[in-house]
């Protein structure tokens, strides 16, 4: 489904028409994570004004998926991306314009905009909506479903023009008229290991900005802190000190179960685990030596590859 282009022709600020007295766009850097950028768009929507800038179709290549926001203050502050860097800022006076006219609008750039002085270094083309936010209520419930770990969705109707709260799809996408926002919990990541490298993933994995839960695999019980959007990280160097924590995360519904050794080892431990009942399906489900790439000669190029075999999971898993 796309929006009308005509629309983006006919936008007086492509051609610096309007512009009057109206902000000049500002970053803030808030990070990108959905959940600040919609905490953002509340905060904003009770200072003055905001609109809420979705990516809803994409031509070719592009640096972010459909969903992707930005968010603008009536004031000029943004936050968020819809590609790489390289139109934000124009998405930003897009929405100014639709803030002073409280009219919802629509931008094409890259590939089928008629606009040549903003290229997409992808080569591809995109298609922003950009709402004028006039209920906060929808996002402020997105937002408690996120605190509790639960998805959640914004469906988007132009014809409207509204936002509503949503049952959850799989994936950001048009439903007929309509477009849906598929908002899922920030990763979790349970780290079980008292060692250099737990402490190594637990650094990279907090810089990243992930929920962390370490703990040294003895006695604490982590099943209540293990969900669908939780990988569990095991980081022993003793098959005994990580028998509780696994056998907790094979039946639990972790999108990433991943143990350190050598095949070898994960041959050992697989044959414990048979001892103990587990099937060639539960055990399949562990990443054995874990990481995206082999054996590494530091904690720091470990926890890297335990961290991108993470991410690259949760995007197959969840888009």
């Amino acid at each position: 489904m796309l929006l009308d282009a005509d629309m983006a022709v006919k936008s007086p600020s492509q051609f610096g028409e309007g512009r009057g007295s109206r902000p000049t766009p500002v970053r803030t850097e808030i990070g990108d994570q959905p959940a600040d950028i919609l905490q953002f768009t509340l905060e904003a929507f009770d200072e003055g004004g905001v609109a809420l800038a979705t990516l809803v179709d994409i031509r070719g290549g592009a640096a972010r998926a459909p969903g992707s926001h930005v968010a603008i203050a009536a004031d000029g502050r943004f936050c968020g991306y819809v590609s790489g860097g390289c139109v934000e800022a124009a998405v930003a006076s897009e929405a100014l314009v639709a803030i002073a006219e409280g009219k919802d609008r629509n931008v094409i750039y890259g590939d089928g905009s008629p606009f040549f002085d903003i290229v997409l270094p992808c080569g591809g083309g995109i298609t922003v909506a950009i709402h004028v936010l006039r209920d906060a209520e929808p996002l402020r419930r997105v937002l408690d479903r996120l605190g509790d770990r639960l998805p959640a969705a914004l469906r988007y109707s132009p014809e409207t023009p509204s936002l509503e709260f949503s049952e959850c799809y799989e994936r950001s996408c048009w439903q007929g008229s309509e477009f849906v926002t598929v908002y899922r919990p920030v990763t979790r990541v349970v780290i079980s290991g008292g060692n250099t490298e737990a402490q190594a993933v637990a650094r990279l994995a907090a810089t990243s900005r992930w929920d962390v839960v370490l703990q040294n695999g003895a006695e604490q019980d982590v099943t209540d802190v293990i969900d669908a959007f939780t990988a569990v990280v095991l980081l022993h160097h003793d098959l005994d000190a990580e028998e509780r924590v696994l056998d907790a995360a094979t039946t639990s519904p972790a999108f990433y179960v991943g143990a350190l050794g050598s095949t070898r080892t994960h041959y050992q431990r697989s044959e414990r685990m048979q001892k103990r009942g587990f099937s060639q399906q539960d055990i399949g489900r562990i990443k054995a030596p874990i990481g995206m790439f082999g054996p590494t000669r530091d904690a720091t190029a470990l926890a890297l590859s335990v961290m991108a075999d993470i991410a690259a999971c949760r995007l197959a898993a969840y888009g």
